[in-house]
């Protein structure tokens, strides 16, 4: 049958589930079966009965609470989609999208299979990972990282025994990076071999759309950007709120820089040191202007602090007092900087220290940004730094 496909067609499915349910019984019994769960499953159940699990009972279902569901449903990039899979899938069976923790932040079904969802505690805002259900299609596709699809007693719980339930991950098509787990589910009876096909094709369709939500956010971007980008001199980037770049000009053209952040400098290549500038949409990203240097304070008496100004509106950042020191260190160093190694010796005395101390820059740079350049760490081009103590 293969790893995700869990009927034939053909298969006789009242057969099957009785067939699936010896081999449950057997198997988390610790008993011998002539018949074997499919490679998927069994890998699953190996996970959920280490993870300490019991089949016989309802495990508990982490919920969280509606208005935690309403901020995850506002800030997930699934949100513009959700009706048009909905399209797809809502005539067939009981269509659930989960985010990429295993929360359920949609149901879309009828109100039968709605109530029959309610009482296995398939509903918004319950978390439904293998942690926390056992072997289901949206836990075990989020862990094996790809679609699952499990019929009857190939669930871990026996209340779940009753579905069949066909889960496909869905993916950000820009970075590959997965937003969450599309599942269709019903009863087990009731499971046609074109279920699989259906899911997979609603997900690729919404891929497809979600890529022309983003090119059209972009287009928008560039043409309520463009009286800025017309007029500024030297090499620029519009880019929006994640880095993704919607104009370029005097510079090699990219598709995402490091996200901007107000008051924060980047370093883009090709570009060196900036300092982004908000736009009424995105950001105007360009080099700091050489000859206005950005000039930064760290004031080390008391808690100490970073004050920043420079071709945008000042800024300060606290900082922790291993931060304040690093700062120090380099500025101290001048343009030649230091190796990790170096600066090992003088926080920690030895060379024994290099992880901790690219771990502590590493947090550094995400507090101050591109200040501080790498290989060997040392202030960027055009920071000039003052210490006060």
């Amino acid at each position: 049958m293969g790893d995700f496909n869990a009927i034939l067609p053909g298969t006789d499915l009242s057969r099957h589930a009785r067939d699936l349910r010896r081999v449950h019984s057997a198997v988390l019994s610790g008993g011998r079966t002539r018949l074997r769960p499919r490679a998927v499953v069994a890998r699953s159940w190996t996970r959920v009965l280490r993870a300490g699990l019991d089949p016989g009972r309802a495990n508990a279902r982490a919920a969280l609470g509606p208005d935690e569901v309403q901020r995850r449903r506002r800030e997930s990039p699934l949100h513009p989609v959700i009706d048009e899979l909905a399209h797809v899938i809502r005539d067939v069976a009981l269509m659930v999208v989960a985010d990429a923790d295993g929360v359920i932040l949609w149901r879309d079904g009828a109100p039968p299979a709605l109530r029959r969802a309610d009482r296995l505690g398939f509903r918004e805002g319950a978390t439904w990972t293998e942690e926390t259900v056992g072997t289901n299609a949206i836990g075990t596709a989020l862990v094996e990282a790809a679609p699952v699809q499990l019929f009857s007693a190939e669930h871990f719980e026996q209340a779940q025994h009753a579905w069949y339930c066909a889960a496909h991950p869905i993916h950000d098509p820009r970075t590959g990076e997965l937003l969450g787990i599309v599942d269709v589910s019903g009863p087990a009876l009731t499971l046609h071999p074109a279920i699989a096909a259906l899911v997979g094709t609603g997900v690729r369709l919404a891929e497809s759309r979600l890529w022309r939500h983003h090119v059209d956010r972009l287009d928008r971007l560039r043409r309520s950007a463009g009286h800025v980008a017309g007029t500024a001199a030297g090499p620029l980037l519009v880019v929006d709120d994640h880095g993704w770049v919607a104009h370029s000009a005097g510079v090699a053209a990219r598709d995402r820089i490091a996200v901007p952040r107000a008051g924060t400098a980047l370093a883009v290549p090709g570009m060196g040191l900036c300092l982004p500038e908000r736009l009424a949409e995105g950001w105007l990203v360009r080099p700091v202007d050489r000859s206005r240097a950005v000039r930064a304070t760290l004031e080390t008496r008391g808690a100490p602090v970073l004050a920043v100004r420079g071709e945008g509106p000042p800024w300060r950042s606290p900082l922790t007092r291993r931060h304040a020191e690093i700062l120090s260190l380099l500025h101290a160093a001048g343009p030649a900087g230091l190796t990790a190694g170096r600066l090992s010796r003088h926080l920690y005395g030895d060379d024994e220290h290099v992880v901790t101390v690219r771990a502590e820059i590493s947090r550094l740079r995400r507090v101050i940004g591109a200040l501080v350049a790498t290989n060997p760490y040392r202030l960027a081009d055009g920071v000039d730094l003052e210490v006060v103590g």
